[in-house]
């Protein structure tokens, strides 16, 4: 459908082919993991790309409910609401803060990548992942894609890190759904994909990504129903330089210090090209 199961599995190829970007998980949804396996593979990955390994770490499912209940560890309850917790005692490994009497101290001193290590990033869309990333000094990644009222988060974020006095400077992320194509209306015409997709998503139905015409039929006919309660999100679409001022909006609106480029397409050459057009108009 839309999720790339494995972030952590993709970091080292893209890593291995590439010599300058950094390459981070988009993420982790740390309720699924061991803290300590995280920090072992992300600090391997550290180690093989020195300053060029970011760890975004999420708490949300990032999936339909049956997904997440294969995915847990014990099916026999629910699993406990310890992100906090969990998310602690990773920083703990990563950064060497763990108390000397923490009965895993000493693994932190055994991580495989020293003495280099991972960027972490919190990822969130809501009021609790600033408040989190603000308290433990961490850079902060906010999905618009999924909540476009993220403004006024993300000014929290920095209002609050402020308050904890931290030695570094917030840091943000503002992630956008984007598509970029030579003309507004074949833009348009390539986002009815993953519209259909998003709308039977939130109806429990996970299909495929469709092909644009099928998604157009199928949108065309959605007209005739009234609109679901949270079918808004926002979209960049459009040609290049519409689609470069109004991402430049957006960045400003979050106080942003970067963009991450979330494009859904059918096609992967589509996506591609999506991607060289922006780069272009962006400069």
């Amino acid at each position: 459908m839309l999720a790339g199961p494995s972030p952590e599995a993709l970091i080292g190829p893209i890593a291995a082919a590439t010599a300058q970007i950094r390459v981070g998980s988009g993420g982790v949804m740390l309720p699924y993991y061991s803290p300590l396996k995280v920090a072992e593979t992300f600090s391997v990955l550290a180690g093989l790309f020195p300053g060029r390994i970011d760890l975004g770490l999420g708490r949300a499912p990032g999936t339909d409910p049956m997904t997440a209940f294969a995915l847990q560890r014990d099916r026999r309850q629910l699993p406990p609401e310890d992100f906090p917790q969990q998310l602690a005692e990773l920083l703990g490994y990563l950064d060497g803060s763990l108390p000397p009497d923490h009965p895993f101290a000493r693994l932190a001193r055994t991580l495989p990548g020293r003495p280099d290590g991972p960027e972490p990033w919190l990822l969130g869309s809501s009021r609790d992942s600033a408040l989190w990333a603000a308290e433990l000094g961490l850079p902060y990644a906010f999905a618009d894609f999924i909540n476009p009222r993220g403004a006024e988060i993300a000014g929290l974020y920095r209002e609050r890190f402020a308050e904890h006095e931290h030695a570094g400077r917030p840091r943000t992320a503002v992630a956008v759904w984007v598509i970029c194509a030579a003309t507004d209306a074949e833009a348009q015409r390539l986002a009815a994909s993953a519209r259909m997709t998003f709308t039977l998503l939130r109806r429990g139905q996970l299909i495929p990504v469709p092909p644009p015409e099928k998604a157009l039929r199928f949108l065309q006919a959605e007209d005739r129903r009234e609109p679901g309660p949270n079918s808004q999100r926002r979209a960049v679409i459009g040609a290049p330089a519409a689609v470069a001022s109004q991402l430049r909006e957006v960045i400003a609106g979050y106080g942003a210090d970067e963009a991450i480029v979330v494009t859904i397409t059918y096609e992967h050459e589509a996506r591609m090209r999506s991607y060289e057009l922006l780069a272009e108009a962006w400069g």
